[in-house]
C-alpha cells in the first residue's frame, strides 16, 4: 500500500462521514430541513461536473448520449426541487388522515439566524459528498477491494469523528451518554446501513457503471420517503410530490438511456478497431506467401 493510496483512504474517511455530515446537520440548524433536503438533491449535478473534470465521464455535446445525460441530470434536479417546494392540492387517500393539522406551517416559520451561514455549510457538505464519490471511484481503480476499503473508510471516520466530538463537546459529558432508545437505534442504523453497507454497494456499482450512474439515483430517496410516510405515518399525499416524482423518474430514464448509448458507442468503436487489426493481419498473411512464390521463381530461373 503506497503513501498516495493511504492519503486517499484518509481523505475518504474525512470527506463524507466527518466533514459532510457535521456541516449538513449544523447547516440544518441555521436553515430548515426542507432547504437541506433540497440542497442534497443537487448532488447529481455536482458529481457530474466533477466526474467530467476528472475525466471519469466522457461528454460530447454533439452525441445524443451526452445530451441525454446532461438534460437528464437537470431534469432530475428540477424534479427534486418541484417535489420539495411545490405543494399543490391534497390527495385524500383511504389510508391517510383526512384532516391533517397545519401545525407544520407554524413550526416551519421559526426565526433561523444566519441563513447565509447555514446555506454555505450545506452547499460545502454537498460538494464534499460529491468529492467523496469521485475519490472513491479513483481509489477503487488502484485498490479494487470494496469490502476492505469500506472497513478502512469507516475506521478513519470513527477516529476522526471522535476527535471532532471531543473538541466540539468539551465540557459536556452528557453528550456521550448512551440510552437504549430511538436515538441509539438511529445512530446504529446510520453507521451500519447508511455508511457501511452503502459504501460497499456503492463501490461495487461504481466499478461497473461509474460515479454518475450511482449519483443519478440519489433523488429517488424523496419518492421512497413520500410513499413510506403516506403509509406508515398517514401523511397526506400532495399533488406536487407526485409531479416531482414523475419528473425525477423521467430525468433518471434520460440519464440511463444516455449511459447506454455511450456504452454502445464505445463497444462499436472497439469492435471496429478489432476488425481493422484482423484485416491487417490477414492482408499481411496473404502478402507473405506471394513473396515466397516470387522468390522461388527467381531462384529457378537462376538455376536454369
Amino acid at each position: 500500500m503506497t503513501i498516495s493510496l493511504v492519503f486517499k483512504i484518509v481523505m475518504l474517511g474525512l470527506l463524507e462521514p466527518v466533514i459532510d455530515l457535521n456541516l449538513y446537520f449544523t447547516g440544518m440548524k441555521y436553515t430548515t430541513a426542507t432547504f437541506a433536503v433540497a440542497m442534497c438533491n443537487v448532488l447529481p449535478a455536482f458529481a457530474f461536473l466533477m466526474a467530467w473534470a476528472c475525466r471519469l465521464e466522457k461528454v460530447n455535446i454533439r452525441k445524443r448520449g451526452s445530451q441525454a445525460k446532461i438534460v437528464g441530470t437537470i431534469v432530475t434536479v428540477g424534479g427534486a426541487m418541484i417535489m420539495t417546494f411545490i405543494r399543490g392540492p391534497m390527495l385524500n387517500l383511504p389510508w391517510t388522515k383526512p384532516n391533517h393539522p397545519s401545525s407544520s406551517s407554524s413550526s416551519s416559520s421559526k426565526n433561523h439566524q444566519d441563513q447565509i451561514k447555514g446555506s454555505l455549510m450545506i452547499a460545502i457538505g454537498c460538494i464534499c459528498q460529491s468529492a467523496f464519490i469521485i475519490l472513491q471511484a479513483i481509489t477503487l481503480k488502484l485498490y479494487p477491494a470494496e469490502l476492505s476499503l469500506t472497513a478502512l473508510i469507516c475506521l478513519v471516520a470513527t477516529v476522526g469523528g471522535c476527535l471532532v466530538a471531543l473538541v466540539m463537546e468539551r465540557g459536556n459529558p452528557s453528550a456521550w451518554a448512551l440510552h437504549f432508545d430511538s436515538q441509539l437505534l438511529s445512530v446504529v442504523y446510520a453507521g451500519v446501513i447508511c455508511s457501511g453497507v452503502t459504501y460497499y454497494i456503492q463501490g461495487m456499482v461504481m466499478q461497473i457503471k461509474g460515479p454518475v450512474f450511482v449519483t443519478a439515483f440519489n433523488p429517488l430517496s424523496m419518492i421512497f420517503v413520500a410513499i413510506m410516510s403516506s403509509f406508515i405515518l398517514s401523511e397526506i399525499m400532495l399533488l406536487g410530490r407526485i409531479v416531482g416524482a414523475v419528473t425525477i423518474i423521467t430525468g433518471l430514464y434520460l440519464v440511463l438511456w444516455g449511459k447506454r448509448k455511450d456504452r454502445l458507442l464505445v463497444k462499436s468503436d472497439s469492435d471496429s478497431k478489432q476488425q481493422m487489426t484482423e484485416t491487417d493481419e490477414t492482408s499481411k498473411k496473404t502478402v507473405q506467401p506471394s513473396q515466397e512464390f516470387i522468390s522461388l521463381d527467381v531462384t529457378r530461373e537462376e538455376t536454369k
